[in-house]
């Protein structure tokens, strides 16, 4: 009897180790509630999609880069902060670049606002911020008002800053290495001595995939460049229901994060196609029909780990898109400051990394202003001898002129 009660005793706390032992299954989050715009900004998200397409067409083209990976929302509001400074034909020049025709200035600031304070709080199980700041020189005339609708709109740090001290370029990098969660921890080397201010965004993603791939099930695997050369890969895999899509051009892969308020769409090129032939069809429109396209079904997916890491200094794109003055010495901010200034670079910094867990991204944005032409004081002090003509200025007619040699208290 003894023996019986010892062997149930020991099957007991067995089995209570096992279910202890045993990893808690993942709850699977509560879908999304869609972000509720109101009428008209629809309007502005297409605008801004292909503000996104155009940009990354425009980079690669530009940069000669094999892995390039941007952040067009960044860029648009680092723009959208440095546009509400601009004044006639600049300022037209930059709505056509950053595709805002037929938008009104409230319109336009309203979208910024609503993407920057809903987008980061839609997907509890995702971690997504969006910073802003603006920095200029100490005694630099900047507008209240510009200033004003910055803070308001955008939400930037605003901080005026001795440029000319050592720290002032650790004091930005900083708080750019602070938003992004330290994957960009520069995004100035120097500060010229032109200098007058810095626009900046900052944008920081983690996300977890809603279905995650197994770590057991990635392998080493080939994948052929675009030199069509093969290399070896950590080729991720899994087996599950997605949304899908294919037509003569790619395969669409739809890989959800959190609670789906997210996602990855993944463009596979059909197999004599090239991302360039994918990138000629791609528009607002056509990406549209594609993703009303998508469809659940089962698909076995291959996808390798990768981390790609990009700087771009986006003037040349920007100004192919339309945005020219800005860059200039004809620039008009005469909304952001009485003083002559124009845009010197527009930096853009990226980080991506994908693995089984999931995605991680940064990406900052600086724009730099430069003062085209800083008003001198003019020093003109007569301790010498000097000239003198008195005349009427409607004919030019002289009236009396001298040379004084010596002046005598008087």
């Amino acid at each position: 009897m003894k023996g019986i009660i010892n062997l149930l005793i020991i099957v007991l706390v067995t089995t209570s180790c096992t279910v202890q032992n045993e990893p808690k299954p993942i709850p699977v989050p509560v879908d999304a509630k869609p972000i509720a715009l109101r009428a008209g900004l629809e309007k502005r998200v297409t605008q801004d999609n292909e503000f996104a397409i155009d940009l990354l067409k425009k980079t690669i083209a530009t940069s000669g880069e094999t892995n390039v990976f941007v952040s067009p929302l960044s860029v648009s509001i680092a723009l959208g902060m440095t546009w509400n400074g601009a004044n006639g034909t600049t300022k037209s020049e930059m709505e056509t670049a950053l595709k805002m025709n037929g938008m009104s200035a409230a319109d336009i600031n309203d979208y910024y606002k609503i993407m920057q304070s809903t987008l980061p709080g839609i997907d509890p199980t995702t971690k997504l911020s969006i910073a802003n700041s603006l920095w200029y020189k100490t005694g630099f005339e900047v507008k209240p008002d510009f200033l004003k609708v910055n803070s308001d709109y955008f939400n930037a740090y605003i901080k005026e800053l001795d440029f000319t001290k050592a720290w002032a370029v650790d004091t930005i990098n900083n708080w750019c290495a602070k938003k992004t969660n330290s994957f960009i921890p520069t995004i100035i080397d120097q500060i010229p001595s032109d200098a007058v201010m810095y626009l900046m965004n900052a944008v920081y993603f983690k996300g977890i995939w809603r279905k995650q791939f197994d770590k057991k099930n990635t392998s080493v695997l080939k994948f052929t460049n675009e030199s069509g050369i093969k290399g070896d890969v950590n080729m991720m895999y899994q087996k599950d229901t997605f949304g899908y899509a294919q037509t003569e051009t790619a395969q669409y892969l739809d890989l959800p994060y959190g609670n789906k308020a997210f996602s990855m769409t993944v463009i596979l090129p059909a197999a004599n196609k090239t991302t360039t032939d994918v990138l000629n069809l791609l528009t607002t429109d056509t990406w549209k029909a594609t993703l009303s396209s998508l469809y659940e079904r089962e698909v076995m997916v291959y996808l390798p780990r990768f981390k790609v890491t990009n700087k771009f200094k986006l003037n040349d794109e920007l100004q192919n898109m339309g945005m020219r003055l800005a860059f200039s010495d004809l620039a008009d901010f005469t909304n952001m400051t009485s003083i002559p200034v124009q845009i010197s670079e527009v930096i853009h910094k990226t980080y991506v990394t994908v693995d089984e867990e999931g995605t991680e991204a940064a990406a900052v944005t600086s724009i730099g202003i430069i003062a085209t032409a800083m008003p001198e004081i003019i020093v003109f002090k007569v301790d010498k001898p000097f000239l003198f003509v008195i005349r009427e200025k409607s004919t030019g007619v002289i009236l009396f002129i001298g040379k004084v040699g010596n002046v005598d208290k008087y």
